[in-house]
């Protein structure tokens, strides 16, 4: 049976104890090895490795030992309960021993769990699982996570009084990031929220949030896109006594106004367009570029643009000009423009 969507979701969650078998595929390993884990911790528990109920073998090793895996599926236990036998980073060249595995299969035996690769249509081994009445074959695919299965990741992780502005920062932040990452950060909200039994807003996401810009340089671009003209110089040193380059400052300074000009742009709006970015922006730092869109203006964030691009060609020009004094008059320049709107 071929299961997809909603019901492959729901069947991480709740495996059926009385299938013969599930094989999970796909191209990205790391979602192939974060539901395989998922659906064997829910047939065996946490403790089932522990209790021997779990039998591992890699798809290289079954090649040279073909009776291995029929040996895990009928195998006694030592302690009571249901019992999984993993085939890891399987292939098509096992697909005559899973097959007979599954064939010879009984009720009481370990379930036959395996994971493989990208496997199209026609493969032999998806056939045998989704041909095969009592086993599953599960594709995973690199679409972001759904609304139910981030809720589904929230409600284990002990989250569940959430903003509404907090989980749209949520579902975006679960199109932008690898699924390790995103439930890294998951468990790291919930780690930030432990003991406080407030909503979850959108300034916690951010503060848990992966960095998607080094902090002084986005201090830095906060300073000049608000015509902080004062805090500029201290704030030049500081990352000069840092080691950055003015290279990288010219870049993420150019990355930092185009998205403005953008929001800028939006036929919706500034909100609309910081919205629409990738990587999403989070919490007080969305505030910000939202409010800076608004007051800088599409045409004058033009004109600071560029002056940007200016700058980047001469820094990467023959040009025997100080690069972090040439950088720093550029950004002070449109410090100045800012104050004077």
């Amino acid at each position: 049976m071929k299961l997809t969507g909603i019901a492959a979701t729901r069947y991480f969650a709740s495996p059926d104890p009385e299938r013969a078998g599930v094989l999970i595929f796909g191209a990205d390993a790391m979602r192939v090895a974060l539901r395989r884990q998922e659906i064997i911790k829910a047939l065996i528990g946490p403790q089932g490795e522990e209790e021997m109920r779990l039998t591992r073998m890699q798809g290289g090793e079954l090649r040279r030992d073909a009776a291995r895996l029929m040996d895990a599926v009928k195998a006694v236990g030592f302690f009571p309960g249901l019992r999984v036998a993993f085939v890891e980073d399987a292939t098509e060249g096992l697909t005559d021993v899973i097959a007979a595995a599954l064939r010879d299969w009984r009720k009481g035996d370990a379930q036959i769990i395996v994971t493989a690769g990208t496997l199209n249509a026609k493969s032999k081994l998806r056939k045998a699982f989704e041909g095969h009445s009592n086993a599953v074959a599960i594709g995973i695919y690199d679409d972001p996570p759904s609304r139910e299965e981030i809720d589904d990741i929230l409600q284990k992780s002990g989250l569940r009084d959430i903003s509404r502005e907090a989980m749209t920062d949520l579902l975006n932040l679960g199109r932008a990031l690898d699924p390790g990452d995103f439930r890294q950060t998951i468990e790291k909200l919930a780690l930030y929220k432990h003991g406080d039994h407030t909503a979850l807003t959108p300034e916690d996401v951010a503060a848990c949030a992966p960095a998607t810009i080094e902090a002084g340089i986005d201090d830095l671009l906060t300073i000049v896109a608000e015509g902080q003209m004062k805090a500029l110089g201290p704030m030049m040193q500081r990352l000069e006594g840092q080691g950055v380059q003015p290279v990288a400052l010219a870049i993420q300074s150019l990355r930092h106004f185009k998205a403005l000009h953008a929001a800028a742009s939006d036929p919706g709006g500034p909100g609309a367009g910081i919205a629409k970015m990738r990587p999403p922006i989070f919490g007080p730092r969305r505030d910000r570029m939202q409010r800076q869109a608004q007051a800088w203006g599409m045409f004058r964030l033009e004109a600071a643009l560029a002056d940007l691009i200016q700058a980047d060609l001469t820094l990467r020009s023959t040009s025997r000009a100080p690069q972090m004094a040439l950088m720093e008059r550029t950004l002070l320049r449109l410090a100045h423009m800012a104050s004077r709107r």
